[in-house]
């Protein structure tokens, strides 16, 4: 029988078990993924601590991840996007992507590059889905500089690429370790630290259109992409601000 990662009560790492499950057969609408890697977000070790279960309770047994990536096994009726055989990355909404097979909806697959490496492939999705949602939904255009707090997590660093790739300057604000890989991926490294407001207002005057896209481990790039409008530069300047004094103060 195929195995999943479940688990059955809220807790740590410990609470995880491989188990046999049945081969999930694919729904109308559905791809049955032979998975060959998976990830797993710092939000879904937090909804299997209980954290969240007031707004993400688990129903047990549950299955742990939504990143993957993998080659379709079996394909459900009125899949045409889709062949046996097709490599593609995705992600399941129901938390079950470690597992040897998921089922998950067509419309949350996308062929995969051959060129991207199977381990890269399964932690793509939702973090390249987020990071391409917040610089989408400043949309910018070349000339403009943004500001990107959180530049080499997950996220960041792919909204780090999107932004140059769209022709803006980044500020790429992170620590001091992260400098040689900010510089190499053409953004400008900008250490947190006491003085990050004022280094980031002498940045400003190099380009008065400043864009702040927020610490990307939180959740305001999936809220922008619902509503993909223009922030103003002024009124996000100050909350940029705000956020880099929060920072300055916890690091005292």
């Amino acid at each position: 029988m195929p195995k999943a990662v479940q688990f059955d009560s809220y807790g740590g790492v410990d609470v995880l078990e491989v188990r046999d499950v049945p081969r999930p057969v694919p729904e109308a609408g559905e791809v049955l993924v032979e998975v060959r890697a998976a990830g797993i977000n710092p939000s879904e070790a937090v909804i299997r601590s209980g954290a969240l279960a007031d707004q993400f309770p688990a129903t047990f047994p549950s299955g742990q991840g939504s990143d993957l990536a993998g080659v379709v096994a079996e394909l459900g009726s009125g899949v045409g996007d889709f062949a046996v055989g097709d490599e593609v990355i995705g992600f399941s909404m129901r938390r079950s992507s470690h597992a040897e097979y998921v089922a998950v909806p067509a419309n949350q697959l996308t062929a995969k590059p051959s060129e991207v490496p199977w381990e890269v492939a399964g932690s793509l999705f939702v973090a390249g889905a987020t990071a391409y949602a917040a610089v989408r939904a400043v949309r910018l255009v070349p000339g403009e500089t943004v500001a990107i707090a959180g530049a080499a997590g997950g996220v960041g660093s792919i909204a780090v690429q999107l932004a140059r790739r769209a022709g803006a300057t980044v500020l790429g604000i992170a620590g001091p370790s992260n400098d040689a890989w900010l510089a190499n991926h053409g953004a400008v490294p900008i250490n947190y630290g006491d003085d990050l407001p004022a280094r980031l207002r002498a940045a400003r005057r190099v380009s008065p259109n400043l864009i702040r896209i927020s610490n990307l481990r939180e959740n305001s790039a999936t809220r922008h992409s619902r509503a993909p409008l223009r922030p103003g530069t002024i009124s996000f300047w100050k909350s940029l601000e705000k956020e880099c004094e929060r920072k300055a103060t916890a690091r005292l």
